[in-house]
């Protein structure tokens, strides 16, 4: 059986998928250890990085060139803004953070840095570029919620229960199918170096997504307090 573009793809990342999960704040999610204060600061930089996030989608559905893979965009953008963020919605409420504050967060270096990546991969290629830029994400939570989820507290802990709950959830694991079967379906008819390009986007975005999981443990936003 010929192999998939998205299993080829996995079998660069899943290495560095694996060490997620030996990370100080995605442990501290699975065995419920977490400080609250990293959780609320990765919280309230996941909602905005969400927000960008969301605009590649839109981006991707611009450049669709069928309403097939229009609407598989559309459906995308429709669950990231609704369900995954109104999980954040959800905990920032239990914080006593307001949604104008949450939208209001200034974002951190790695924010700021990994959005400008996406969009700019996004926006400077076609269709294929968009859901690329895309995958690492909406793949690699699933990834981790599914592990975590067999973990013995993971989805009945008080607090993280609920992030576990929706990374592992039927519905969140359809959004990765969809991100998945895209790439699949793309990649099947681009040459060689096309598809070592888009493959490289997915790299990148998974060495920022262990990034953003560093960024959350030592909550950080800049390197140097700004003093203007």
């Amino acid at each position: 059986m010929e192999q998939s573009f998205s299993d080829r793809i996995f079998k660069r990342v899943e290495p560095l998928w694996n060490s997620y999960l030996e990370h100080p704040f995605v442990k501290g999610i699975g065995d419920g250890t977490l400080d609250v204060e990293k959780f609320k600061h990765f919280m309230k930089q996941d909602y905005i990085y969400l927000m960008e996030y969301s605009r590649i989608f839109a981006i991707g559905a611009s450049k669709a060139r069928d309403l097939k893979t229009m609407t598989i965009f559309a459906n995308l953008l429709h669950g990231t803004m609704n369900e995954e963020m109104d999980l954040h919605r959800e905990y920032a409420s239990k914080f006593g953070i307001t949604k104008d504050e949450l939208e209001a967060t200034e974002p951190s270096a790695t924010v700021t840095a990994y959005t400008s990546y996406m969009l700019n991969k996004a926006q400077s290629g076609g269709v294929e570029n968009a859901i690329a830029a895309v995958l690492a994400c909406a793949w690699s939570y699933n990834f981790i919620g599914n592990e975590l989820a067999t973990w013995p507290n993971g989805t009945e802990h008080e607090l993280y229960g609920n992030w576990v709950k929706m990374y592992s959830s039927d519905a969140f694991a359809n959004i990765a199918k969809n991100c998945i079967d895209l790439i699949d379906d793309i990649g099947k008819d681009k040459p060689e170096h096309e598809l070592k390009e888009l493959e490289e986007i997915v790299v990148k975005t998974s060495y920022f997504e262990y990034m953003f999981w560093d960024m959350a443990e030592n909550i950080s936003m800049w390197p140097v307090a700004q003093t203007v």
